[in-house]
């Protein structure tokens, strides 16, 4: 079991990426916050319509993910564990490199093995460094 002594903190000011993107009619916006080594520690996303039951989903993934990766998970992992969900909306997107996706959760995951996002991370440390031996997760999540 992890400790919070092992969870990594984002500075108070902070780098971010913020994606525009539509699937299937429905705008929304992804944010990436980065840690100061340009690897994403949190996300937000944000429909431009939405209901309160969807919105109240999708900012507890949004939280849980974002948990998921300030205490060393890596970004790939975590993806490996969303991409292909299924639910509305689902359908044809506005990236041509992400031409379909089938739930918004799968198009974040693709979105963040993208190599809009990849190439961010290629030239920063890896979160090794920061962790301690006994790894934070095991298993599935």
């Amino acid at each position: 079991m992890t400790s919070l002594n092992n969870r990594r903190t984002l500075s108070s000011t902070r780098e971010s990426i913020t994606h525009k993107f539509s699937i299937n009619g429905h705008e929304g916006y992804l944010t990436l916050g980065l840690f100061d080594d340009g690897s994403v520690g949190e996300i937000f996303i944000k429909m431009a319509k939405e209901g309160s039951t969807l919105s109240g989903l999708i900012q507890g993934f949004c939280r849980a993910f974002s948990l998921c990766l300030q205490f060393g998970l890596p970004t790939s992992e975590a993806c490996k564990r969303f991409e292909g969900m299924r639910f509305d909306p689902m359908g044809p997107t506005s990236n041509p490199d992400i031409p379909d996706c089938s739930s918004i959760l799968d198009y974040v995951s693709k979105y963040l093995q993208s190599s809009a996002v990849t190439s961010l991370q290629a030239d920063s440390e890896p979160f090794a460094a920061h962790e301690s031996s006994t790894p934070a997760f095991s298993g599935a999540v």
